[in-house]
């Protein structure tokens, strides 16, 4: 992987104390599952995490959960000087202590009429209403169809959120009515503000963490070196596509994130990319990486690892008939 995303990682190698590495956390550092609250660490994360905290400037998790929640079912207080950002940023966790604002008021009003609009709108019974007390978030993957149910009520939730001063904001089967002014793009301008990094990796996996990497553009643009990684599936194409790297799914970024601790741990370590012969995004087979020296391997798949989105013979990251898986290989998405 040449160009921007490949100067970014080489930044964060050579100089992990000034470096800023941020994760949501569904979907990213845990898998997607149907109850949040069984929503626990993919295999070998926190380790990682743990790897990772003695040696980069700031580590952070980024998320639109309540920070307390993600800590708890995480273990993310097991991380020593990790930093979790809540709620889109409305809410900070450092070392045992939040700080959290008060409930906005639109969400005080909303609150007690939403079960009403979702029952006007003739919600399917499997839809269900997450208070997060600074946001409410519609989820409709217990339904019968998922996507189609989001679809359909994405008119009524969309007034509704417009009635009460809240921004609609979609994701992977949700709708999340919260106030404006909030998103992981602005979170990774205020850590970049604040901590001055030399470098910035942010790794994410649903729309919502789009704006987190336009923030990362914005920062290269502006001369701090920077890596977009996308957290892979059918569920959200565009996040593969929009991405410096896609991986496969949370094993894949821990397998990444891994990779990223034996190179900031000394010289020597595997290029996260791909060795000789692995398949760039625009590239043809036998392409060498621009890291990976004679002999580096792959660190996930390899020789000839598929392209996030899918050429001619490559996985698809949307699996469509006959494609292949989306993963098994960590892609270079840009040149």
């Amino acid at each position: 992987m040449d160009g921007p995303g490949q100067a970014g990682w080489d930044a964060i190698v050579a100089a992990p104390e000034r470096a800023l590495v941020a994760l949501d956390y569904d979907g990213v550092l845990a898998p997607i599952v149907d109850d949040p609250d069984q929503a626990v660490p993919a295999p070998g994360a926190i380790e990682t995490l743990r790897r990772l905290a003695g040696r980069v400037g700031t580590l952070a998790v980024v998320t639109g959960r309540p920070a307390e929640v993600v800590v708890r079912l995480g273990g993310l207080d097991s991380v020593p000087g990790l930093c979790v950002e809540g709620q889109y940023g409305a809410e900070h966790w450092v070392a045992g202590r939040l700080t959290t604002p008060d409930d906005p008021a639109e969400v005080v009003e909303a609150r007690p009429a939403l079960p009403a609009a979702l029952a006007e709108a003739g919600a399917d019974p499997g839809v269900w209403v997450e208070d997060k007390r600074l946001a409410l978030v519609v989820h409709t993957r217990r339904t019968r169809d998922p996507d189609g149910e989001l679809d359909r009520l994405r008119p009524a939730l969309e007034r509704f959120a417009a009635r009460y001063g809240l921004e609609p904001h979609p994701g992977k089967m949700v709708m999340e009515l919260r106030p404006p002014g909030f998103d992981k793009g602005g979170v990774l301008r205020r850590l970049a503000e604040d901590r001055a990094p030399a470098a910035v990796l942010f790794a994410g996996d649903d729309v919502g963490d789009l704006p987190g990497f336009g923030a990362v553009e914005q920062l290269r643009e502006a001369g701090t070196p920077g890596l977009t990684v996308a957290s892979a599936s059918a569920e959200a194409v565009e996040v593969a596509r929009a991405a410096d790297v896609a991986v496969d799914g949370p094993a894949g970024v821990v397998e990444l994130l891994s990779r990223l601790a034996d190179a900031v741990a000394g010289p020597g370590a595997a290029d996260p990319i791909g060795g000789p012969g692995a398949a760039d995004a625009d590239g043809g087979p036998g392409e060498a990486d621009a890291v990976a020296g004679p002999g580096a391997g792959d660190p996930i798949g390899g020789p000839g690892a598929g392209d996030p989105i899918g050429g001619p013979g490559e996985g698809d990251a949307d699996g469509g008939p006959g494609e292949g898986d989306a993963g098994d290989a960590v892609r270079s998405r840009r040149r």
